[in-house]
């Protein structure tokens, strides 16, 4: 029966009444409802491919029309070259480029297994894979050499969702040979964040020393406390002594040792016999002594403490003022730069005060002076986040700083009046009381003071009402004599000053510049501009970069940007902004414990 949709027509229409005969329509189509329903798609969706992969999977089991049998180790899988260069860019290239292959009945392939074959010509022929940890690796490196991603993939997604602590290692080697980059990151997470498991295990003994090299130096590690990865390195090297034992100080490096207990460091590190026949590693254990005793004044990589032991670097900032003249801030506050928090501290007592100096003793913060012939001196205690009164000062000052040096607090020059101050006193916590030194060549007062290489800076400052000194006067605690170095490239007063890598930076003053001196060369730089003039700013280092904060500009309003500057890259940039506006304000880093970061 021939279907043929139009008018119809009748004999008369065509003029012949005895016409042959006109073959008939099964049915009438009325043209105006034609429109855009006279095609009618049909698909049957995933139902039509399933049926011929199923039927094709039927012929390769009964050996229909198979024209290809693949060989490896010694067994036999007949195939159809149409199917395996359908699914494989592999064999595409091989059956249509008239290789060898391409003509051959028997085609064998080596370098595979042929379990990995059959699961691989089962997911050919059906596009399912049954993927289990004994054939995990082997299918996957058989995905990857006839280059079916989507199995490939599947497999990838199956390892990361079978990572233990007894595997991880192991896993992300593996990652890493295949450039899995995906899968490598997720192991190389998963074993820092179950480090003190994951070094339990064998896997672990077997790290090459760089794979080592990359867990140990990073701060991500996650641990409660610094002993856990001391205690893996010791088990890696003596896992293998003889080989290992000329790379422990380059693993200790990566130890922060200056955070272990003191008595864990003197019984356990120092006690044990590989360390004690090691005279490379004297110079990392001379470090974490010199920590033991004088605490934060005493910074390098090593010093830094691990965020997830609970503790991290802060800044502390104490007191200040809005404005020239302005109220006086009572507000003690801390800043985490890795995450921006702002935290409120004990407030400052007597926040009445201005120009007071500030620094970091060990972990502690002391603040002195505030106002003219002010004795007091008080000391945040920041374990238990406490004000206490400590001893007084022998003279009182006003607009001088204060500095750590080898344990000891030095409060230098300043105010009392009348006239800039040249006397200095040092401080000595354990007996609680301030001596005279030897005086400066120059009283000043808003100097920048810092200790660096075993010495104490005092940098520019004021000598009188209406003039700003350029002069570098070093103190000497063995001599208790000064000497003078070479003048900074500004005279300026209300400047800032800090100690890092044995060199010492200074900003501030009212200018846009940093610069930074070497007291082994005796040598002053420009290293960076910063965005704007401002004096009476905090600065303190964190986390081995310089921050900026606050300041006071030209027209005498004071700021709210933070200011980093990294001198590994020579860069600086704004990172952030304050609570409030603040000038005169004291800027310290201390470690600070948080609850929030802890994990047990």
């Amino acid at each position: 029966m021939v279907l043929i949709l139009g008018r119809r027509l009748n004999r008369e229409d065509l003029g012949v009444r005895d016409s042959p005969a006109v073959k008939r329509k099964v049915f009438e189509v009325d043209p105006k409802a034609l429109g855009s329903h006279d095609v009618f798609d049909f698909s049957s969706g995933s139902l039509h491919a399933e049926g011929v992969l199923q039927a094709l999977n039927e012929f390769r089991d009964s050996r229909l029309f198979t024209d290809v049998i693949i060989s490896v180790q010694g067994r036999q899988f007949p195939c159809h070259r149409a199917v395996l260069s359908a699914c494989s860019s592999y064999f595409r290239a091989m059956f249509c480029n008239d290789h060898r292959e391409s003509r051959e009945m028997l085609v064998e392939i080596n370098g595979i297994m042929a379990e990995a074959m059959d699961s691989f010509l089962q997911y050919v022929y059906t596009g399912k894979a049954k993927i289990t940890t004994d054939n995990v690796q082997f299918i996957f490196e058989t995905s990857s050499l006839f280059q079916i991603s989507v199995l490939r993939d599947a497999c990838a997604k199956f390892l990361e969702d079978q990572l233990d602590p007894c595997n991880c290692l192991g896993m992300q080697r593996f990652a890493d040979t295949h450039s899995l980059k995906q899968l490598a990151s997720r192991c190389r997470t998963y074993a820092m964040q179950n480090f003190p498991d994951v070094a339990q295990h064998e896997e672990f003994l077997d790290l090459r020393r760089e794979e080592l090299e990359e867990h140990l130096a990073s701060d991500d590690l996650v641990i409660s406390k610094e002993e856990m990865v001391f205690e893996a390195v010791m088990r890696w090297v003596y896992h293998d002594m003889e080989a290992r034992r000329p790379v422990l100080k380059e693993l200790l490096h990566h130890v922060r040792l200056p955070l272990l207990h003191p008595n864990y460091f003197v019984q356990t590190v120092e006690g044990d016999q590989l360390i004690q026949t090691a005279p490379e590693c004297y110079q990392l254990l001379h470090e974490a002594r010199r920590y033991h005793v004088l605490g934060n004044e005493m910074m390098s990589p090593r010093t830094r403490p691990r965020r997830s032991t609970g503790f991290s670097e802060v800044i502390v900032v104490v007191g200040g003022c809005e404005r020239v003249g302005g109220f006086n801030l009572p507000y003690t506050e801390c800043y985490d730069p890795v995450t921006g928090d702002w935290k409120s501290l004990a407030k400052l007592p007597e926040f009445t005060k201005s120009e007071y100096a500030v620094c970091a003793l060990r972990n502690d913060i002391l603040v002195s002076g505030g106002r003219i012939n002010s004795r007091d001196v008080w000391m945040y205690n920041s374990q238990l986040n406490l004000w206490i009164r400590v001893a007084s000062l022998n003279k009182g000052r006003w607009r001088h700083k204060m500095a750590v040096l080898l344990g000891k607090v030095y409060a230098v020059g300043g105010y009392d009046g009348q006239s800039r101050l040249s006397s200095m006193e040092c401080y000595d916590s354990f007996s609680n009381r301030w001596t005279e030194v030897a005086p400066m060549k120059e009283g000043v007062s808003s100097p920048a003071v810092a200790s660096c290489a075993g010495k104490l800076f005092v940098i520019g400052g004021g000598p009188d009402d209406n003039t700003c000194s350029d002069k570098v006067q070093c103190y000497c605690p063995e001599s208790n004599t000064w000497l003078l170095r070479a003048n900074i490239p500004i005279a300026k007063r209300c400047i800032t000053a800090v100690s890092l890598n044995n060199l010492i930076y200074v900003s501030g003053g009212l200018t846009k510049s940093i610069f930074c001196y070497d007291p082994a060369e005796d040598y002053w730089m420009h290293v960076v501009h910063t965005f704007s003039k401002q004096e009476s700013c905090g600065m303190s280092v964190c986390n081995g970069k310089i921050f900026i904060l606050g300041g006071r500009g030209e027209n005498g309003d004071a700021s709210d940007t933070i200011l980093c500057y990294d001198p590994s890259t020579g860069i600086i940039t704004g990172v952030a902004a304050m609570p409030r506006p603040i000038s005169y304000h004291g800027c310290v880093t201390i470690h600070r414990y948080n609850e929030k970061f802890h994990r047990s």
